[in-house]
This record gives structure tokens, C-alpha cells and sequence, in this order.
């Protein structure tokens, strides 16, 4: 970024409240598959002049499930969108120019190799902060550097299992799962555009760049244990009776589910005590405004395994659509469940020039004041090359 544009002043002027918040944030990006491009989408959707560096056979991601192109899978397709890919070799002389071209011009660089990788590659944090001194420069990888398994291959799966997800699947289901999702490289996705821009803040107040690491582990653990630390994190750990001190009791119900009704499943929450005594007086429970299961916040929480369950035992009495009428009268949140194929139909749509229509994902924040603008396509492998070697003067010798 220029000094113009990080001057507070120039953020605070009319034309400038109308841009995107990244406007003018040049990211090289480095990442592959999903976790890395998550982040760099949204770093996208929010202004930066994203530019991709791919192999002549493109990222993973293009191949990742079915889609419309060759090149381009249904999670391509919303993933690179608003990017720029370029292809060049990084092992020719040629290719490397142009890379280290681009650091020097980029005020981001992003990156989901290994460290080991890095070094060999010369795009370490030394190596490339030798090209661009302020550079804000994010590396993510499955495992800490410097730490014994820093160099271990580490996929969702991986991560999901160290983080604990498996074990709390184990807690509700009797058996070490997964989430089905790829929970872990999302996560840690949000957590790498977060740090970015919070760098990029820092770096327009003191005009200084900043290594940046997310360890996939332990921001994932970090995640999990929001609420599962629970008793566990104060020293001795405080544990209710028959139960482990790690954990939330009350996500860690096997009753924690969608309800049947009488026509098909709704979810409800009755959060609070007087959420619970409003919806069992509904259903015509005897004294349901003296039940001491719900006493208090602290009763419902303790009690949720029963209370769910009987929540489940009055919800077949009406129709999804009778119980959310209620539920929103009574002020008890609720919610009809959507399936995936719902959520994709109510996508807009709109045009690839080489896949066609496809339904565009919105995204991750709203910034109201910015004009809506249609997302740009995302490109085929390569697309951009030439355009970026020409913005940088520079022209390989050979094929990319």
C-alpha cells in the first residue's frame, strides 16, 4: 500500500468510504487446496488484488467434486473467484523472477507449505522479507515451526483428530468421528484473514511488516476449547459428579438434535427457564412453572440430557410450521431444518464465461456504504499471466 493509502485521513474521506476495505492490498497467494484460498477468498470479496501463483496443472481445488469445466469444480468456481491466476515455473530461472517480482510487490504473502518447503524454496519469512522489507507475511501449516511434527504433512482430517473434534464425536456417538465438514481447514481459513488484515492495521500505523504463523493445531485447539475447556481450565480442575471436567454439557447431549413433528423436523431451543415453562404450559405439562430442572440458567444446562429429551416427546403433536409459529410469539428460538439443496437454491445466479450459470456463494460479511459489485469469475490456470507480467515488465523466456 502507498502512504496515501493508509493515511487515517485519506480512510476517512468520502471516496474512500464508499471502496472496499481492502481496496489497494495486493496478496500473493501461495495456498492450495481449501484452507489457504478460503482465506484469500475472503480477502478477495473484500477488495484486495489477489494474485495466485498455480502449476501448469492447476490447484486442487479445480478437481475437488464435479463442476461445469475442466478446470474449474463447483468449489473453484466461488472459491477463486475475484483472483488472478498466474502460472509460471518456480524452478526455472525465468519463474523465479517473476515471483520474486511479484513479493516486491505485493503487500501480502500468503502461503500453506511446510516450512522445510519454504527454505528450500527460498520463500521463508527471512528470505522473502529480504525482497520486501514491510511485508506482512502469513504462513499456515498443520503444526507449530520449530516444533517436532512441523513438517508433517496435515490435511483436515489430520487436525480434526489432534484438536479434539474425535473425541467429543466419541462423546455423543460412543465412537472417535468427524465432522462432516472440512471444519478444520475452514477455521483456521477465518483465522488466517483475520491475522492478515490485523497485521495490515499494524503495518499502517507503524509502516512495519509482520510475520505472521497460524499452526492449524493449535488454533484449532484454541477453537475447541472456547467451551470444552470448562472445568478443566482452572487449576485443580472443578468437575460436576460423574462427569469429566473437559467439556460442555450441554452441546455434548446425544438429544441435542432436531426434533420430530408431525409432518417433518424442526429445531428448537428453549434457552432460557422461561423458555422451558412457556413451551412444556403449551403442551399442557402439569405444573410446567415449578419443573426445578429449570430453575435457573445454571439448572437448565445441568439438566439438558432430560430435558431435551422430553422436549422430543411433545414435539410430534403439531407440524413444523405450527410449532414456529409459537416459537416466535413466545419469543423461544426455532427453526424449520434446511438442507443443503435448500441453502444452494436460494443462491443468486450468475454467468461464467467458460462454465456457464452457476449459483454464487455470498459472502462471509456485509460492508453496507461499498457498492455491490459482481464478483469476477474465477479464472481458468493461467489466465492472467500474460496481463501480470506485462504490469510487471517482465517476460519469460520460455513457456510457463
Amino acid at each position: 500500500m502507498s502512504a496515501t493509502e493508509t493515511d487515517p485521513e485519506h480512510l476517512r474521506d468520502g471516496d474512500a468510504s464508499t471502496r472496499q476495505p481492502l481496496d489497494g492490498v495486493t496478496v500473493l497467494d501461495l495456498t492450495r487446496v481449501v484452507m489457504g484460498p478460503f482465506a484469500t477468498q475472503i480477502l478477495a470479496d473484500q477488495g484486495a488484488d489477489v494474485i495466485m501463483v498455480e502449476a501448469a496443472s492447476g490447484d486442487t481445488n479445480r478437481v475437488m467434486g464435479p463442476g461445469p469445466h475442466a478446470e474449474l469444480s463447483g468449489i473453484s468456481l466461488n472459491l477463486l473467484r475475484n483472483k488472478r491466476s498466474v502460472s509460471v515455473d518456480l524452478k526455472s530461472p525465468d519463474g523465479r523472477a517473476v515471483l520474486e517480482e511479484l513479493i516486491r510487490r505485493c503487500d501480502v504473502v500468503v502461503s500453506t507449505m511446510r516450512p522445510h518447503v519454504l527454505t528450500r524454496l527460498g520463500l521463508d519469512y527471512a528470505s522473502v522479507r529480504a525482497l520486501r522489507e514491510d511485508v506482512v507475511y502469513c504462513q499456515a501449516q498443520g503444526f507449530p515451526v520449530g516444533s517436532p511434527r512441523a513438517n508433517e504433512p496435515a490435511y483436515d482430517d489430520i487436525i480434526q483428530a489432534a484438536s479434539g473434534v474425535s473425541d467429543l464425536v466419541e462423546r455423543v456417538t460412543g465412537q472417535p468421528g468427524l465432522m462432516p465438514t472440512i471444519f478444520a481447514d475452514k477455521v483456521c481459513g477465518l483465522v488466517m484473514a483475520q491475522a492478515i488484515v490485523a497485521a495490515l492495521l499494524q503495518r499502517a500505523r507503524t509502516g512495519q511488516g509482520r510475520h505472521v504463523e497460524v499452526p492449524m493445531n493449535q488454533a484449532m485447539g484454541a477453537f475447541m476449547l472456547v467451551e470444552h475447556g470448562a472445568g478443566a481450565i482452572s487449576e485443580p480442575p472443578v468437575t460436576a459428579p460423574g462427569k469429566p471436567p473437559t467439556g460442555y454439557a450441554r452441546v455434548l447431549s446425544p438429544d441435542r438434535r432436531p426434533h420430530p413433528t408431525s409432518d417433518g423436523w424442526v429445531h428448537l431451543l428453549p434457552y432460557r427457564p422461561e423458555h422451558y415453562a412457556a413451551l412444556f404450559a403449551e403442551a399442557g405439562v402439569p405444573d410446567a412453572d415449578a419443573d426445578p430442572r429449570y430453575a435457573d440458567l445454571r439448572a437448565t444446562i445441568a439438566n439438558s440430557d432430560s430435558l431435551y429429551r422430553d422436549v422430543r416427546r411433545i414435539t410430534p403433536t403439531r407440524t413444523t410450521a405450527q410449532w414456529l409459529d409459537y416459537c416466535r410469539g413466545a419469543g423461544i428460538p426455532a427453526t424449520a431444518v434446511a438442507s443443503m439443496q435448500d441453502l444452494v437454491e436460494e443462491l443468486p445466479l450468475a454467468e461464467h464465461p467458460h462454465a456457464g450459470s452457476y449459483r454464487l456463494i455470498p459472502p462471509l460479511a456485509l460492508f453496507h456504504g461499498a457498492p455491490m459489485t459482481t464478483p469476477s469469475p474465477a479464472p481458468l490456470i493461467g489466465e492472467h499471466t500474460a496481463a501480470v507480467l506485462d504490469e510487471l515488465g517482465a517476460h519469460l523466456t520460455e513457456a510457463p
